[in-house]
């Protein structure tokens, strides 16, 4: 039996709620964890056309790229279209799942599937985002301590390095101590100068595990004052990131890209901004509306920024500072996305239906 729960721990794995901007609501937004999921549903966008297609089809879950429920609600009631909708998903028992711009972020998300739909080469993060924050945590442990605090230490959460874990340092070398009248020394006696044969112990840590990992050595460690130290690390680029910026494998003309964009995504007319003629090679892409990344992509020295849409001023601001655009709607540079999840939903649980949405549509229609 697949459950809610099962399907949004694949989805969190493939689209890490990290990824997504702080901004926005991604996860599970609407149903029961532990419900059983037979049938599912992706689409761009919840709206009344989508969610009577799910009840109509019987789903139990909906994935959907743009979340539900965007802004805080007081009252959930059937006096709204969004109130109706949502009440209509809550008595079929339909879920909502949303991962939206950690999907648009991922690996093999939608920004990496747009370039890779487009030929480019050389794709990296337009604006690339820090990796976790991680501490080293140094201890110092006697020689009957040692496998006891690490065990401690990893089981808390410290030692992981990427794919690796359970992963230290260890140095031998030679701590003193006197312990006082009020003391109780697990080694030695109070009331003189002790020297004795000791680890320097170290591991990573997550920033968020310290404390835990602190108090699971000291349950481990036989000293009543275990002496250790706790260093912030610097954080590193985790090859993850907003966007993508690449090179086409061939320079293009503005309009020959734009042709590519329209006949690659099946789109209806792409607004470009910039000579038709111009020569381009390096291509920043963001899906959706992507106007705030225009600064990333000068900045990245692209040629041509693609994205759904973007507003009038960025078309000015973009002119000005010499890179052209090209905008096939907000629908175009989404929409594909959710049918390639769909595949790969069916891929991992060949016993699941999943479909794509048939009667969502793009609300723009060019006359």
């Amino acid at each position: 039996m697949h459950t809610v729960a099962a399907i949004v721990e694949y989805l969190e794995q493939f689209a890490p709620p990290s990824l997504a901007a702080d901004w926005d609501n991604v996860g599970l937004l609407l149903g029961d964890r532990g419900a059983e999921v037979r049938r599912v549903l992706t689409c761009l966008t919840v709206t009344p056309e989508s969610a009577a297609e799910a009840v109509a089809v019987g789903a139990q879950l909906v994935i959907t790229h743009h979340p539900i429920l965007f802004r805080a609600v007081k009252r959930l009631t059937g006096d709204t279209p969004e109130g109706r909708m949502l009440c209509a998903l809550v008595r079929a028992g339909v879920a909502v799942y949303s991962p939206h711009t950690a999907f648009d972020n991922t690996r093999g998300g939608i920004n990496e599937s747009l370039a890779a739909r487009l030929g480019l080469v050389e794709v990296g993060p337009l604006r690339a985002l820090d990796g976790p924050r991680q501490c080293k945590l140094v201890v110092f442990v006697p020689d009957a301590d040692l496998g006891k605090v690490s065990d401690a230490l990893f089981a808390a959460g410290a030692g992981q390095i990427g794919q690796y874990r359970e992963c230290s340092f260890r140095l031998s070398g030679t701590g003193t101590f006197f312990g006082t009248e009020g003391t109780n020394p697990a080694i030695g006696e109070k009331g003189r100068r002790e020297e004795v044969s000791e680890w320097r112990l170290e591991v990573v840590c997550p920033e968020e595990r310290v404390s835990a990992a602190v108090a699971a050595m000291r349950r481990a460690h036989s000293y009543e004052e275990p002496a250790f130290d706790v260093y912030p690390l610097r954080p590193a680029k985790s090859g993850l990131g907003i966007g993508r910026v690449g090179r086409l494998a061939e320079p293009a003309t503005l309009e020959d890209f734009a042709r590519a964009v329209r006949t690659t995504l099946r789109c209806g007319p792409v607004q470009v901004v910039g000579e038709p003629g111009r020569k381009v090679e390096r291509v920043a892409i963001v899906c959706g509306a992507g106007g705030e990344m225009l600064p990333d992509a000068v900045r990245a020295r692209a040629d041509v920024f693609l994205t759904g849409e973007i507003r009038f001023h960025d078309y000015l601001a973009a002119q000005t500072q010499g890179v052209g655009l090209c905008l096939p709607g907000h629908y175009a540079t989404e929409r594909f996305a959710l049918e390639e999840l769909a595949d790969r939903l069916r891929s991992h649980w060949p016993d699941l239906e999943v479909s794509a949405s048939r009667r969502e549509q793009d609300p723009v229609h060019w006359i």
